[in-house]
């Protein structure tokens, strides 16, 4: 499942995701799943017939990356393997940072991370001139809606109706519905 809230230059991309790490750090072993939020860039295409043409828009690269994860083989609501990604190098994420807030209260953590785009933006980097002030005020007024979203999803990962397993035959570890 994929939500998509987009702005002017930015949007936010929410979907579940399930995922065995190739490599992971100890204590981080096994399947883990839950939501994946990311900031990313939005771009606009050029018309491609009359101006009343529907018009190309890329969800384009990450800027921040925060994964409401749990080892699958864990307590439902531990929220033991929540992390994000304060730094993201073109397409590839940072280290994962652990927090214990972001783990013991993960909603109201990311509200308050939404609502200051502009702060988040100044941690991982990334220069205000990539951001509109609407923007901010769009990101800021939509936090509501966000969290309630991936609340949502969350809910129906516990239940087991998303973040399933990769088929076996897919030769995949990561079963994530867009993100």
């Amino acid at each position: 499942m994929l939500y998509l809230f987009g702005f002017e230059r930015i949007g936010v991309a929410v979907s579940d995701i399930y995922f065995v790490d190739p490599d992971p750090i100890p204590g981080q072993e096994g399947a883990e799943r839950g939501v994946r939020l990311e900031i990313r860039r939005l771009e606009p295409g050029e018309l491609k017939g009359s101006i009343y043409s529907a018009r190309p828009i890329t969800v384009d690269r990450p800027l921040w990356r925060i994964d409401l994860l749990e080892s699958v083989s864990g307590t439902p609501g531990s929220f033991d393997r929540t992390h994000h990604h304060p730094s993201i190098d073109g397409w590839e994420p940072g280290r994962r940072v652990f927090d214990e807030r972001l783990s013991a209260e993960p909603l109201t953590w990311l509200a308050e991370r939404l609502a200051d785009l502009e702060g988040v933006l100044k941690e991982v980097g990334v220069g205000g001139d990539e951001v509109s002030p609407a923007d901010v005020a769009g990101l800021r007024d939509r936090v509501p809606e966000i969290v309630e979203t991936v609340g949502r999803l969350l809910d129906r990962v516990r239940s087991g109706e998303l973040a399933t397993p990769p088929d076996a035959d897919s030769g995949t570890s990561v079963r994530a519905s867009w993100l």
